[in-house]
């Protein structure tokens, strides 16, 4: 999938995320909880986002840390 349309589908998902809830007579307690789980997603689709980045402009040292997972995935023993 292209980063340009990647990057639509995330906009799109923001957005749809930011419109006020329906649910307004939900309990805080799940209310904190749906809110906690929503803020964990987007930090972790904006890290692996970034390590993408990272792994685009530093080619070289994205091959040696695939080179290294394979090794430990080699040699790792059930």
């Amino acid at each position: 999938m292209p980063d340009g349309e990647q990057r639509n589908q995330r906009q799109a998902a923001r957005d749809a995320r930011d419109l006020p809830d329906a649910r307004e007579s939900v309990p805080d307690a799940q209310e904190s909880d749906a809110a906690r789980r929503r803020r964990r997603a987007q930090f972790l689709r904006e890290l692996h986002e970034a390590k993408q980045l990272r792994d685009r402009v530093q080619p070289r040292r994205a091959r040696a840390a695939r080179m290294r997972q394979q090794m430990r995935m080699r040699t790792f023993r059930w």
